[in-house]
């Protein structure tokens, strides 16, 4: 694939010294009767080969899960991230804040295209990032007055506060940004994980930027240690995918399969949509179990509380999540929840980082219509002006894409132009203890405004169905109020300005 825009700028900046001689040793000290054995007696590459072919093909990968790569990734579109980075549950990333960085012009994945669908797409790209700069300025007296709504104005801590309502606005006026727009980040993946994307990256819905990108990264990974040329395949050619041929990128159906989702939504961000029906019952019995104790020794309310209410699991109040190491709250596992949402791109690009809450995300190219399709933030609902701006710049942008779409564009080029404020619609599904620890992150008043909304609704939801555990889906300051902890609030100078841990679910409301 050719940029017109910068290309992507790939670097492996940390990694194991002998990778491939660790799987192997690995692999090796399992079968060992004298201890462990090192990379460097594992012999030479003639002689190891063999071996580690053998079970990579049997499928024992485990043993390429040790050694990880740390790669520097620069020029990467928002779209990429989310469509293929992000979207499973085996990385890490450290990415640039759009919330809290403004972003800068003309940092945007460009394709080469012919001339004509070229000059369409950077009109829309100048007309996104104009409109951004625009409303950062519009947004600022909404939010202004929103802030000390919350805070008393202090002169001292006039620039401090003016600081964070410029941030607060950008975050918001970003919403009208392409997903094209650049970013940069730290990413680092196991070896197994690496050798996934390389076979995958052909699938839709940026096979082109998906393609080029890690093939950079395979090329870092071989100069780093030629020895994985033994179980390196090929990428997978498109049509292997299941979804080759069905993605006809039709806007009546996508319209229809649009409206058909929303309705069923009901006007929610969140709904619930399918459960465990003794969800709390499977708990109490697991905790029973891990005691040794019986339903008249146990109430069932009583054992759930072991598990999940700060106020008997002061566990749970630790900065550090802890849940997954304690036996009694992993028996949180076994009461699940699905939802179906409907995010923007925005929400739904921090959404997806809590891997352990995994959602089946679309084919944004499925899902493309005519019609503008989007989120609108809160702040700009406050302010007629605002809004009256955002919802044009939302038409524009739309009749943009269905001018590049006209002149022939491919759907992969059309999907870089939606904003980040284009829906997606998915359904994400988590067992009681991810969703536990997604709440207390997520349910504070500082999180992203759609997951919050989402949140909010999530658990007011969990509570018709699972009461005991419902009331125990809380904020960071709820968790650490209930379990004693001090101070109640653990964001210090970024406290919200609201005593959350006071009110009840219903009282949860906030603009930004």
């Amino acid at each position: 694939m050719r940029f017109l825009s910068a290309e992507p700028k790939i670097r492996l900046t940390k990694a194991f010294a002998t990778p491939y001689r660790n799987v192997v040793a690995t692999a090796k000290t399992c079968y060992s009767s004298k201890g462990i054995v090192d990379d460097a007696n594992v012999g030479e590459r003639g002689q190891f080969g063999p071996l580690a072919q053998s079970i990579y093909e049997a499928g024992h990968h485990t043993t390429f899960q040790h050694a990880h790569f740390q790669f520097a990734m620069e020029n990467v579109s928002r779209q990429f991230l989310w469509s293929f980075l992000h979207s499973h549950p085996f990385y890490n990333s450290e990415q640039v804040s759009q919330r809290y960085v403004h972003v800068k012009p003309e940092t945007a994945f460009v394709p080469d295209l012919p001339g004509a669908q070229l000059a369409v797409y950077r009109e829309c790209l100048q007309m996104q990032f104009d409109a951004y700069e625009h409303l950062c300025g519009l947004l600022e007296g909404p939010t202004r007055s929103e802030f000390y709504k919350r805070f008393n104005f202090s002169e001292r801590m006039k620039d401090r506060h003016e600081r964070t309502i410029k941030k607060k606005s950008q975050e918001a006026a970003r919403y009208v940004l392409p997903v094209a727009t650049f970013a940069y980040l730290y990413h680092t993946v196991s070896g197994i994980t690496l050798l996934r994307y390389w076979r995958a990256c052909q699938q839709q819905d940026v096979p082109g930027e998906q393609r080029f990108v890690v093939e950079r990264m395979v090329q870092e990974l071989l100069a780093q240690d030629r020895d994985y040329e033994i179980t390196l395949q090929e990428p997978l050619p498109a049509e292997f995918f299941p979804e080759h041929g069905l993605l006809a990128g039709d806007a009546a159906q996508a319209r229809a399969f649009c409206d058909e989702f929303d309705g069923r939504l009901g006007g929610r961000v969140s709904r619930l949509a399918g459960h465990a029906g003794n969800a709390e019952e499977l708990v109490a019995d697991s905790v029973r179990e891990m005691l040794g104790l019986t339903r008249a020794q146990l109430s069932d309310d009583d054992a759930i509380g072991l598990a999940c209410s700060p106020a008997k699991n002061r566990l749970l109040g630790e900065s550090l999540n802890l849940s997954t190491m304690s036996k009694l709250t992993r028996a949180l596992h076994h009461a699940s929840f699905t939802f179906r949402k409907k995010l923007s791109h925005a929400a739904d690009s921090q959404d997806q980082r809590h891997r352990m809450t995994p959602g089946s995300r679309p084919f944004l190219s499925a899902h493309l219509h005519g019609e503008p399709d989007y989120i609108t933030p809160m702040v700009v609902r406050s302010d007629d002006a605002a809004r009256r701006f955002y919802d044009e710049t939302m038409a524009r942008i739309w009749q943009k894409i269905a001018k590049l779409r006209a002149a022939g564009a491919s759907a992969e080029t059309l999907v870089y132009l939606l904003p980040n404020a284009a829906s997606v619609r998915f359904t994400e599904s988590s067992d009681y203890l991810n969703l536990r620890h997604k709440h207390q992150m997520r349910l504070c008043y500082n999180a992203q405004e759609e997951i919050w909304q989402a949140s909010v609704e999530e658990a007011a939801q969990v509570r018709e169905v699972a009461p005991v555990l419902g009331r125990n889906l809380l904020p960071p300051c709820g968790v650490r109020s209930l379990a004693g902890q001090k101070p109640i609030c653990p964001e210090g100078a970024r406290f919200c300005g609201v005593r959350v841990w006071k009110l009840d679910l219903k009282e949860y409301q906030r603009v930004i």
